[in-house]
């Protein structure tokens, strides 16, 4: 496994591969790798010759200061897991100036009003900083195929926009979300959560499953107040927002039309560990 921790050292390298004919995979991550990580590179080893991770923690989609502060970087352990998998070529550790050239700031996209629900409401700014990071990484490592976690749904929405809009000569995979036995999402940011935050943290999985049970038998207001319920019960949990939204452009419904597609999004706040997860409602 090759490690790259400049530029130009690692497009040269791209353009070598490219030049020979790979068909590149990628996977960029802010680090602090788990299962949920390294399910990407699986699916991109059977699709692809030769496989990049990228891992860089990228401060333009941070909106509060100390949860980037607070981000966990493990990348000797990362780096680590990577080798032991087996299934990852290179990886590209970039510097702030490699992804930034002009400086710390973000450019500003136009994704169709997706940037403007659930996330964009709460977080001002912070998929334009997702989409710039992903363009410039996309550019460097000119893969063919992009993976990308279902647990950001609405990242994986905008960065399927991203690259229809620019025209980017790549196709995005969205991969299913990786669970704990519990059922909670994998995450960075489990590792902040105490065991028994950890363990009261499952009720986050437990009630999407139960939304999909209500989906049949209720309306969108009564699902709505009976999670609220949930949660009002809950020590030390806050619920930020939960969302009942059409799959496609991401904008919450009070009404299930037939035709239509409809997924669960949930965030809450277990003291200050900020935890997402959603489900596709059959």
């Amino acid at each position: 496994m090759e490690i790259f921790t400049a530029k130009k050292p690692f497009t040269d390298f791209i353009e070598r591969q490219k030049e020979m004919g790979k068909k590149i995979g990628f996977a960029p991550t802010m680090g602090a790798l788990h299962q949920g990580h390294l399910s990407l590179y699986s699916r991109a080893k059977k699709e692809n010759d030769l496989i990049i991770a990228s891992i860089f923690v990228n401060p333009t989609q941070f909106n509060n200061p100390q949860d980037l502060e607070k981000y966990p970087r493990t990348i000797e352990r990362d780096l680590k897991l990577l080798e032991q998998t087996g299934e990852v070529d290179a990886v590209y550790l970039p510097e702030t100036e490699d992804i930034y050239p002009d400086g710390l700031k973000s450019k500003s996209y136009d994704f169709d009003g997706l940037e403007n629900e659930m996330e964009g409401k709460s977080r001002p700014g912070h998929f334009n900083g997702v989409g710039t990071v992903v363009e410039e990484l996309l550019r460097q490592v000119q893969p063919d195929n992009g993976y990308f976690g279902e647990k950001d749904y609405q990242q994986l929405a905008i960065i399927e926009k991203l690259v229809q809009k620019l025209q980017l000569p790549v196709k995005i995979h969205g991969v299913p979300i990786f669970r704990e036995k519990s059922g909670l999402a994998m995450s960075s940011r489990n590792m902040r959560l105490s065991p028994p935050q950890h363990e009261a943290s499952k009720v986050i999985y437990e009630t999407l499953k139960k939304v999909n049970d209500w989906f049949r038998i209720l309306t969108v207001p009564e699902i709505n107040k009976r999670v609220k319920d949930i949660f009002e019960d809950q020590r030390g949990m806050t619920l930020e927002y939960f969302v009942i939204a059409d799959e496609e452009t991401l904008k919450e419904t009070d009404f299930f039309y037939k035709g239509h597609n409809y997924r669960a999004f949930i965030v809450v706040l277990v003291n200050d560990v900020r935890l997402i997860d959603n489900l596709h409602l059959d």
